[in-house]
């Protein structure tokens, strides 16, 4: 059996047993979406946002690109966010790093890899403007995880400056915002940042926190 061919016969398996729990599954789910959350992960194979939450097909808008990055002027992730919090108004909006991720790797050690550079490089940015706390980290390994926590939290800022952010703040005091950093080695999920409209729990809240655990891996 080829390799391809063992994705198709996962998926007939996988529709037979929903229409076994539901005969009316898939056509609820043709109906309509309706996900309270958009997720913005990193391309990494071993990331599944639905896997790791426990969410089924309709829960989560998901986006996922090298790094989790929302970057001013890329058009696709604004597509993106533009779509899910004004047409779609999820309540909340997780940017999602990981430790061991490939992209914070490649960009520390600064070694030229092609076109991804041009994409890299805004993690660069990131670690530039932190470079007196990571200097100060002397073990190589905790200064990669920290370079990932404080892209997460780069990211989270620059969601709460996009335009569709801002205007739904201002008009329906929604989305939240959240940092979270996903942990290969544990299988939790870390809280690094969170920000919330103002008005909600006495306005914004951005402070950058040491990652602690909030969810563990549902199988």
């Amino acid at each position: 059996m080829l390799e391809f061919e063992k994705l198709l016969l996962y998926n007939k398996s996988w529709v037979q047993d929903k229409l076994e729990l539901d005969s009316q599954y898939f056509s609820a789910l043709a109906a309509d979406q309706k996900p309270n959350f958009l997720w913005i992960g990193c391309s990494d194979s071993r990331v599944s946002a639905e896997q790791i939450t426990g969410t089924d097909p309709g829960e989560m808008f998901v986006h996922r690109n090298i790094a989790n990055l929302v970057v001013p002027g890329d058009l696709n992730v604004l597509s993106v966010v533009q779509y899910a919090v004004e047409v779609l108004q999820v309540r909340h909006v997780v940017v999602c790093g990981h430790y061991e991720c490939g992209g914070v790797k490649a960009a520390m050690a600064g070694k030229p890899l092609g076109l991804i550079d041009q994409w890299l490089v805004n993690i660069d940015h990131v670690q530039q403007e932190h470079k007196a706390e990571l200097t100060q980290i002397e073990d190589t390994h905790a200064r990669f995880d920290r370079l990932v926590e404080l892209n997460v939290k780069q990211q989270i800022l620059n969601l709460a400056e996009t335009e569709s952010v801002r205007k739904m703040w201002a008009s329906h005091q929604m989305p939240t915002l959240h940092g979270w950093v996903f942990n290969l080695r544990t299988g939790l999920l870390n809280e690094v940042i969170h920000r919330e409209p103002a008005g909600q729990s006495g306005g914004p809240a951005n402070s950058l926190k040491q990652a602690q655990p909030i969810a563990k891996t549902v199988h």
